[in-house]
């Protein structure tokens, strides 16, 4: 069963152009500070130069010797040699599969006890679950679940699971203990003022903390 590191990082596009924040210089900094294992989320369309920007982290994570996970789109993690996460609306998980083999990581979102438990059955890596906590990654979020709640979905499904939606520094460790095997961070990992060492050392001190528990 695949282990997952503590700290789930993800490298959201438009949370990074909102900090006037490179892609590449954003994951150098990441993976400097210490992640194991990066998703680049966007919604948005893959323009070429954006394809360009994800084949630069790519490499940089293959270097590092770190995972590297696309958000949604199973066919450009063929053509970077990724993982994927996949939504409930996008490609079956099983068809993802098919598409990229027994050794690619995927990972599939649920939100609900019914969804989590459904997909246990799935062929995928890990589950997520969320949001835990109110967020602002997601134009139209599914209901709050809150700590105890997650502690309770927990039992239903043996596959590694990660927490994700609005988490923090102090929320973390309350989630670790419930029982996640990771915790997914997004706009905690960007400091409003940013630059790349500030991204380091954020990233730096989320590693140090996990650890410790």
């Amino acid at each position: 069963m695949e282990v997952l590191p503590k700290l789930y990082a993800i490298l959201d596009s438009d949370a990074a152009a909102r900090r006037g924040a490179a892609l590449p210089d954003v994951a150098q900094g990441m993976i400097e500070g210490g992640a194991r294992l990066l998703q680049l989320r966007h919604k948005g369309h893959y323009s070429r130069a954006l394809y360009a920007e994800a084949q630069h982290l790519a490499k940089l994570c293959r270097e590092a010797g770190a995972r590297f996970i696309v958000n949604d789109r199973a066919d450009i993690a063929l053509l970077l040699g990724a993982g994927v996460h996949l939504g409930q609306d996008d490609l079956p998980p099983a068809d993802a599969r098919r598409l990229l083999g027994p050794r690619a990581m995927i990972g599939f979102s649920t939100h609900t006890a019914e969804q989590l438990a459904s997909a246990g059955r799935e062929p995928v890596d890990y589950l997520a679950i969320g949001p835990v906590f109110a967020t602002q990654s997601k134009e139209n979020p599914d209901p709050v679940l809150g700590v105890e709640r997650v502690a309770e979905l927990r039992k239903l499904t043996e596959k590694p699971l990660v927490a994700i939606g609005g988490i923090t520094l102090d929320s973390a460790p309350r989630l670790l203990r419930a029982g996640v095997d990771s915790v997914a961070v997004i706009r905690a990992l960007i400091p409003a003022t940013y630059v790349k060492s500030s991204v380091r050392a954020r990233v730096e001190e989320w590693v140090r903390a996990l650890d410790m528990l």
